[in-house]
């Protein structure tokens, strides 16, 4: 009967369940032989209950039978799997990358007799034969690797107690792991970068102290906050093995200027040990010493750099007790030997030694006016000592020599020189003994005195106007000019006959002056009075009736004849 019902036989696999239909069939309850499927195979149940494998991400609505038909033949095959269309992703292991390269064959990991079901998880399950880590490394691949490639790691070494920084970032993994060994790899710079210590040991064995992961040039210790000696400026340029000779942490070295620098000490140990009291980090050439703060003697003008130290410090800086006069250091450069006395402060600065800052016009009785300024030299009145001689402060006193007058004028020069012009004059030629009026105020004094013996020039007119009296009267008229001209033109005169001893009357009114002056004279006119003096040559009396013709004869006309009294032609 049994035999009737069945649909087909069994596959090979299930043939002892053959005359036994109850194991995976219920009576009239179809729903249950999923149940009575996993009640056997109990590795499927599990992945089932468990969500995990190929089973386990099967919707739970799908029954087994959909997928594994039975009663199909002792030969059939109902568990057939098609490699190309199977979706690895419904399984515990999804492909990526170079696992879903065409070159990875199922079979390269679903080994031939075994379930699909069996094939490990793991990356090392598979390529145990490619660990060059040799197992040092533990059986999860995962934490290094990737599927995308073999080469390509994604371990975080930051995770573990040594954090990569710096060029370990890019270190190959056997440049510290030799041979693969992980385990016990030495933490410390010296373990692995003996043969780079440069140092060769004398530093000891901890690089960190000084050195970094970012480059082996670039050091991190901070001289200055951990030891008692700040590196500044040049300090900061030279290398430590500049000054550490030896084990750093051992060695005490000295921190003074001196302890290095002796040899280059120009001064040869003449300013003392204490380089620092002078000089700084900055350069050996740049001084930092404050003269002017820290000593008695302010630095200024030359005395400035570029003014050396041993210009003035010949000796022991601190033994040598230096004066701080001028003359002191400047007595070769005194160009008065001596004369002016040792304080040159008194007239020089520091800026100059050609600048003078004495204010003889405050400081003495004799103010410098005009030409008495500089340029003229101290010399040109100070002859001899300065402070011993004593000056008179006339002009005559210095300028004697210059007396064009040769003392004719006195020695009070000041009366009309003064100091802006030796040939500006100021005399008042009105309170001499010849005020000038008239043309004389527009004449040069050249033009009257012809030296400068001024008291030699004569004060009459005719000694400076001959010339032209030469042009016109010929000394016809004597030499007492100022008889007729006055200072206000030459050609204007005012001379009144009629106040002489010749009162000119008639045609006497229209002669000239020559009619009657026509010889030369030495000083004053000598005229004959008489009428023959001039008129002897139109006497037609030849004498007879005497020399006084004013008797019978008028001034108005010569041939009116006075008679008794009347006139008479």
């Amino acid at each position: 009967m049994r035999d009737v019902l069945s649909p087909g036989d069994l596959i090979q696999g299930h043939i002892k369940l053959n005359n036994d239909c109850t194991k995976c069939h219920k009576q009239f309850d179809k729903a249950a032989q999923t149940g009575l499927c996993l009640d056997c195979h109990k590795d499927i149940a599990k992945d089932f209950n468990q969500k995990r494998g190929y089973h386990g991400h099967i919707k739970s609505e799908k029954e087994c039978r959909a997928c594994h038909t039975e009663h199909a033949g002792r030969e059939a095959l109902i568990s057939v799997l098609d490699t190309k269309k199977f979706d690895h992703n419904q399984t515990d292991f999804v492909l990526r990358d170079r696992h879903l390269d065409d070159k990875v064959k199922c079979k390269s990991c679903h080994v031939t007799g075994k379930k699909y079901r069996e094939a490990p998880l793991t990356c090392n399950g598979c390529h145990q034969k490619d660990d060059k880590h040799k197992g040092n490394l533990g059986t999860d691949c995962a934490k290094c690797h990737v599927e995308k490639s073999w080469k390509t790691t994604n371990f975080d070494h930051d995770k573990t107690d040594y954090k990569l920084i710096g060029k370990h970032v890019d270190a190959k993994c056997d440049s510290c792991h030799v041979g693969s060994k992980y385990k016990g790899t030495p933490k410390e710079c010296n373990a692995c970068h003996k043969k780079d210590d440069k140092h060769k040991g004398n530093f000891g064995p901890k690089c960190e102290s000084c050195h970094i992961e970012k480059g082996w040039k670039e050091t991190q210790f901070d001289h200055d906050m951990k030891t008692r000696f700040r590196l500044l400026w040049k300090h900061r340029e030279v290398k430590c093995s500049g000054c550490h000779k030896g084990d750093p942490l051992k060695e005490k070295l000295k921190t003074t200027c001196e302890s290095c620098h002796t040899k280059d000490d120009t001064h040869k140990g003449t300013f003392g040990p204490k380089c620092e009291s002078c000089h700084i980090e900055k350069s050996w050439k740049d001084i930092q010493f404050d003269h002017n703060k820290l000593t008695k003697f302010p630095l200024l003008g030359k005395h400035l750099a570029p003014a050396k130290c041993t210009s003035c410090h010949k000796g022991d800086l601190y033994k040598d007790k230096l004066e701080t006069t001028c003359n002191a250091c400047h007595s070769r450069d005194d160009q008065h030997k001596g004369s002016f006395g040792p304080k040159c402060e008194t007239c020089h600065t520091e800026r100059s030694w050609k600048e003078i800052l004495f204010d003889h016009d405050r400081l003495t009785k004799y103010p410098l006016l005009g030409k008495h300024r500089p340029p003229l030299k101290c010399t040109s009145c100070h002859k001899a000592d300065l402070y011993k001689d004593k000056l008179q402060s006339n002009c005559y006193a210095c300028h004697e020599k210059d007396d064009k007058h040769n003392g004719q004028e006195g020695k009070k020069c000041e009366s009309c020189h003064n100091e802006q012009s030796w040939n500006k004059a100021k005399f008042d030629h009105s309170l001499s003994s010849f005020p000038l009026t008239g043309k004389h105020v527009q004449t040069e004094c050249k033009q009257c005195h012809a030296t400068a013996n001024f008291k030699n020039a004569k004060s009459d007119c005719f000694s400076c106007h001959e010339k032209q009296d030469q042009q016109i009267h010929k000394r016809r008229l004597g030499l007492n000019c100022e008889a007729c001209h006055n200072t206000r033109d030459w050609k204007a005169w005012d001379f009144d006959h009629d106040k002489t001893k010749f009162k000119l009357e008639g045609k006497h009114r229209d002669l000239k002056c020559y009619d009657c002056h026509q010889k030369p004279v030495d000083k004053k006119i000598e005229v004959d009075f008489a009428c023959v003096g001039c008129h002897r040559k139109d006497d037609e009396h030849n004498g007879k009736y005497g020399s006084r013709c004013e008797r019978c004869h008028t001034m108005t006309d010569w041939k009116t004849i006075k008679v008794d009294g009347r006139a008479w032609k």
